[in-house]
């Protein structure tokens, strides 16, 4: 990647984002951008402010308000830097609607769905249509993304398949949550399941139709899973947190991926947890009794 580069976080107030953010302006250099977004202005402008402030900041950091349900927005901020610096070299999709042990899955749907899932589609489509050649599109995820967590009734829904139609199987997954018979299909009670395994397989969509072009370029399409980690969102689920990581040691890896200088065709469009691709295929449905938000 060249001089003057344009990054941009999705849920960056806090948490990991936050730590990715401030990754991203340490290790890029003085003429490049590190767009920091979130969707209340007083929270952007402030931790844009902080990192901006930090001892070890290199790259100019700007605050952007990004409500990432509003798949408008992203598209015009996508636009946006298209006309103004003729696309975007490092976009790392990090946004996650936060959900409590003892609230009604159920109940929560449409917003998870829509920041999880709906959000991440238009990220997808709006940045990767600007991703400059050498570019890093990254979405977090997690190691329930792999197929194997799901019912065996429901894995033709996300392999092999389009983004059209991973888009149509999250919808038809939420209708059945509202028409209450999720169940009865083979979804589980827990939303961090399906839409985990839905974010992974839109990135392998975007992927297969660009592999090509993209490796020949060395620009890099994946999910990350950045292991456990100690923020507000995961504290709740958890009751031992001796292995937690702090975002800032979890964002590194993440960070390792987006400044490598060569792209290992292995990982391109696939799961990646500390530089290694997750075997797609893996996984178990949980247990619903034993529900618990697994890095």
């Amino acid at each position: 990647m060249n001089a003057s580069r344009i990054a941009l976080v999705t849920g960056a107030n806090q948490g990991l984002g936050r730590a990715l953010a401030e990754g991203l302006a340490a290790r890029m250099n003085p003429d490049d951008l590190v767009l920091l977004t979130g969707r209340s202005h007083q929270r952007v402008t402030d931790a844009a402010r902080e990192v901006g402030r930090l001892a070890g900041t290199r790259a100019r950091v700007e605050g952007r308000v990004l409500d990432v349900t509003d798949t408008d927005a992203i598209a015009h901020l996508a636009d946006d830097l298209r006309a103004r610096h003729a696309g975007v070299d490092v976009v790392i999709s990090n946004a996650v609607a936060r959900v409590l042990p003892e609230e009604s899955q159920a109940e929560r749907a449409d917003e998870f769905i829509d920041v999880s899932n709906t959000a991440t589609h238009a990220v997808l489509r709006s940045f990767g249509a600007v991703l400059r050649p050498g570019g890093r599109l990254l979405v977090v995820a997690s190691s329930l993304g792999t197929l194997g967590h799901l019912d065996p009734r429901l894995h033709h829904l996300f392999d092999g398949v389009n983004l059209d139609q991973i888009e149509y199987a999250v919808e038809s997954w939420r209708s059945a949550i509202h028409h209450k018979t999720a169940q009865e299909a083979g979804w589980p009670v827990w939303l961090n399941v399906p839409s985990k395994v839905a974010q992974v397989a839109a990135v392998r969509a975007l992927a297969a139709e660009r592999r090509e072009r993209d490796l020949a370029t060395g620009t890099l399409i994946a999910s990350v899973c950045p292991g456990m980690v100690d923020t507000a969102t995961s504290r709740p689920w958890f009751s031992d947190y001796s292995q937690a990581q702090s975002p800032a040691k979890a964002a590194a890896a993440v960070l390792d991926l987006v400044f490598t200088t060569h792209v290992d065709p292995a990982l391109y469009g696939e799961l990646v947890r500390f530089g290694k691709a997750l075997d797609w295929h893996d996984g178990s449905p949980p247990v619903e009794q034993d529900r618990i938000l697994t890095p």
